[in-house]
């Protein structure tokens, strides 16, 4: 999407007592509108019923949500900005296409079951809950164009589970279609089975629909509905139209309110983190620092683990997704911990390496410091223009250097064989994108230049097994990488897990107070 530009107007109701009309330009500032156009109008209030929802709602968690807002932190005129972005790159994307109208379809995810009727946490569908906040299994968003106005005006449709008190005494109560329209402030809903008489209008001619057809979300949504539509337009000259990629453009630059909310997050795992450090000791259970990181992130309001952290301790950390989490560390073994939380729908993904009994050994101190100096250069480089991919050959470069002067690769390894050595000894990639899930945004090119507003990981490792007769014996099972979040702007870097500690001093500093 770099370089395009377009200018439009979003009205919408900014928590029911008046409309706001503003230019909405994306993704680059609007050159032609340089002040926002503000017109205020009386609209119809659209109160949040007098009881509990499917999820939190200013009336029911005032510490948790500010009037207007649907999640914490993200105003219904957020989310309404969201469909309307979306909209506007439909209206890119249709011409050419045969149709007048164009609706938008996305499912939420179902619940998942653990063991017979025992469900997992409800967790729900990032690109749902992006253009809706809406928390609720077993629902659909619909975005539809208006017949007789131009793209993107549009009307937003959420249809829900109905209200069901027998249910409701087991799983909880619902928001029912009065709750989902006045907490989303989406225009209308319905509840889930009047979604059929939808479906029908849309196997018209005149319809293109915007579905993710190839990687269904819901299964039973899906058969029930989509299937069904799906093979009727296979036979039409509109056949239904992807939207995920649109979706993952719009999100993967991060407006001011995500970013704060990614602040918080960022904060909160690198308090855990020093917590952690702390409580270190020699010899300790890999369970336990995991425990004890879950605890601190939770204790400081993070909903849930973004992920099954890594607690790798000794030649364990040489395995890139060790989560078992069930052996003892050692004294004189450094332990990595590969953690984040997930905070108001915003994740953290956070990487450190330590001593367990708050020295490090010459030898960890040497390749962790290497680790570290790579780490700071890559930092350096996130700015506008760049890319994770040219990081990632910089980095390939650093690590071949550092393993060159520390006597793990020969000085007169050819070029030719110089970086098939170095992914040797870090197989990964520098980073990926990161959000509203950990790795944000997968179908985005890794080569697209940085603009701000991106958020990204940097994470370089070097990882000697134990095994490894051709390098030096003493870094033989010595596993460090060193990672942080980081927010691209136009001036330096933002790094939002700065608080956590990762030079040696301060390390030991830190694990040293539990001695």
């Amino acid at each position: 999407m770099t370089g395009l530009q377009f200018c439009s107007f979003l009205t919408t109701k900014l928590w029911g007592f008046f409309t706001l009309t503003w230019c909405v330009s994306f993704p680059l500032v609007c050159k032609s509108c340089v002040l926002r156009r503000f017109s205020i109008q009386p609209a119809q209030q659209k109160k949040i019923p007098n009881r509990y929802l499917g999820q939190p709602s200013p009336f029911t968690h005032p510490h948790l949500l500010k009037p207007g807002e649907v999640t914490p932190g993200l105003s219904q005129v957020e989310y309404a900005l969201r469909r309307h972005k979306l909209m506007v790159l439909i209206q890119k994307e249709a011409q050419g296409l045969d149709g007048l109208d164009h609706t938008v379809i996305l499912l939420s995810n179902p619940t998942y079951y653990m063991s017979n009727d025992i469900p997992y946490i409800f967790h729900q569908d990032t690109n749902f809950l992006y253009l809706c906040g809406f928390q609720e299994p077993d629902s659909i968003l619909v975005l539809q164009s208006i017949p007789g106005k131009a793209l993107p005006s549009h009307k937003s449709i959420l249809f829900v589970p109905q209200r069901d008190p027998n249910r409701e005494l087991w799983d909880g109560p619902r928001s029912g279609p009065d709750g989902a329209i006045a907490l989303t402030g989406v225009d209308e809903a319905y509840t889930i089975g009047e979604f059929r008489h939808l479906v029908a209008k849309l196997k018209g001619e005149s319809n293109v629909v915007w579905y993710d057809l190839r990687k269904p979300v819901h299964r039973e949504l899906h058969s029930d509905y989509m299937q069904p539509l799906a093979e009727v337009k296979a036979r039409s000259k509109n056949r239904i139209q992807g939207i995920r990629h649109l979706v993952q453009n719009l999100r993967l630059i991060k407006s001011p309110a995500e970013i704060e909310r990614m602040k918080i997050a960022g904060r909160v795992t690198a308090e855990a983190f020093t917590e952690t450090m702390f409580a270190s000791k020699s010899p300790v259970d890999e369970a336990f620092l995991y425990a004890k990181f879950e605890f601190e992130c939770r204790a400081r309001g993070a909903d849930i683990l973004a992920y099954p952290p890594v607690v790798a301790g000794g030649n364990r950390s040489n395995t890139l997704h060790y989560v078992k989490n069930n052996q003892l560390i050692k004294d004189g073994e450094l332990v990595l911990l590969d953690g984040g939380c997930e905070f108001s729908c915003y994740v953290s993904d956070i990487t450190r390496t330590w001593p367990v009994n708050g020295r490090f050994t010459k030898p960890q101190a040497e390749l962790y410091q290497a680790v570290l100096d790579i780490q700071k250069s890559c930092l350096s480089l996130c700015s506008p223009g760049m890319s994770l991919e040219n990081i990632y050959s910089l980095m390939l470069s650093l690590i071949g250097q550092k393993l060159k002067d520390l006597g793990v690769l020969e000085s007169s390894i050819t070029d030719s064989h110089f970086f098939k050595a170095v992914r040797k000894y870090c197989p990964h990639h520098v980073g990926h994108y990161l959000g509203m899930d950990v790795h944000d945004t997968p179908d985005i090119s890794r080569s697209l230049p940085f603009q701000p507003g991106m958020v990204i990981t940097i994470e370089p490792g070097i990882y000697i097994p134990e095994d490894d007769a051709s390098a030096p014996e003493r870094f033989r099972g010595i596993g460090v990488r060193i990672e942080d979040d980081v927010v691209i702007t136009e001036d330096a870097p933002l790094v939002l897990s700065a608080d956590c500690p990762k030079d040696i001093y301060h390390i030991e500093q830190i694990c040293g107070r539990s001695s």
